[in-house]
């Protein structure tokens, strides 16, 4: 067999599995058709150790054991959310993410930013918004930048029901922000400065199978979200936490090419990370008119991309407005 031909034989299988791993997984999630026991949850495999992996992380309750009760209703309800945001907060979303697209098995798994680990997390001060924040408000950042949507209010049915699964899920966790598994596991500095060429490279071999080659994410064959947008007018907004090449380079090193974490080097993944915030997608909601003062007041960081000038294109000036758009096609360009 040539090169090309096992080239694609594997890019093939890691795509079918890829695939079947997450609609199955998600499916069976939303349904409770096949609910998961705490040996299976316990079974199940950090992608990278934290820092301090002497620590173990802390095991969430499985999904079975939910209360039957009223509280149970919107722990489930909460869960549902979480899985499909689109048709259970379609008031408050503005593309097609799941929270799970970044936090990985329904909230619950170690090292992908579970939602056990930020519930014990919160009170907190966030230097994003510069004030001590609750774990309501927290939640409201992420509809606002990275569902690309508008912030529920306090107190709103759809927050009460992330608390409320996030909180159950929580229960037997210590009150701790340093908790194991909270988060991404810190990544080190690459050995070579970050590059978009390479990462570009990498993506095209590992990333665009599921993503799709222009990043603007693969549908089911139902027509339903199938694997995330990563840029473009459906992806998160320039506002959100991924967008941030360490963070983007944490969690793609931790948990990407899904089926496959850790298999990709410190090296592979600052690039990629680089590579895909290099790209055009909604504007910061907190945008001020002007692209020099917005990344002067919330962008003014070598973390980010935004207002900076990129094959010849400045990030941030062809943005479509932030709050929501008509589906992306697999069109879309890079700049």
């Amino acid at each position: 067999m040539s090169a090309i031909a096992r080239s694609i034989a594997a890019a093939a299988a890691l795509f079918l599995a890829g695939a079947v791993a997450y609609v199955s997984s998600t499916r069976a999630k939303v349904s409770n058709a096949t609910p998961r026991t705490e040996a299976a949850v316990a079974s199940t495999p950090s992608p990278q150790a934290p820092s301090d992996s002497k620590r173990s992380a802390f095991i969430p309750p499985p999904l079975n054991a939910m209360p039957k009760d009223d509280f149970g209703k919107m722990v489930r309800l909460g869960e549902q959310i979480f899985e499909d945001p689109a048709h259970h907060a379609s008031a408050y979303v503005g593309n097609d993410l799941r929270c799970s697209n970044c936090h990985l098995d329904a909230g619950r798994l170690a090292n992908s930013a579970p939602m056990w680990g930020a519930y014990v997390s919160y009170p907190a001060y966030r230097s994003k918004n510069g004030h001590v924040n609750t774990f309501e408000e927290r939640l409201q950042g992420c509809f606002r930048f990275s569902m690309n949507g508008k912030a529920p209010p306090l107190g709103d049915k759809v927050l009460v029901a992330l608390e409320s699964y996030s909180y159950w899920m929580s229960r037997g966790a210590r009150v701790d922000p340093d908790i194991a598994g909270r988060g991404y596991p810190k990544l080190d500095k690459p050995p070579m400065p970050a590059d978009y060429k390479r990462g570009q490279q990498v993506y095209d071999e590992n990333c665009a199978l599921c993503h799709g080659a222009h990043g603007t994410g693969r549908q089911a064959n139902d027509g339903s979200p199938g694997f995330p947008a990563l840029w473009g007018p459906d992806s998160f907004n320039w506002g959100a936490g991924m967008g941030s090449f360490e963070n983007a380079a944490a969690f793609i090193r931790a948990n990407m090419p899904l089926g496959l974490a850790g298999s990709l080097s410190v090296q592979d993944a600052w690039d990629v990370a680089t590579f895909m915030d290099s790209q055009e997608r909604p504007q910061d909601p907190r945008f001020t008119g002007s692209v020099a003062e917005t990344r002067q007041r919330f962008h003014n960081s070598s973390n980010s991309a935004y207002g900076t000038v990129v094959n010849g294109h400045l990030l941030g000036s062809d943005s479509i407005t932030s709050g929501g758009h008509p589906r992306a096609t697999e069109t879309s360009s890079r700049p």
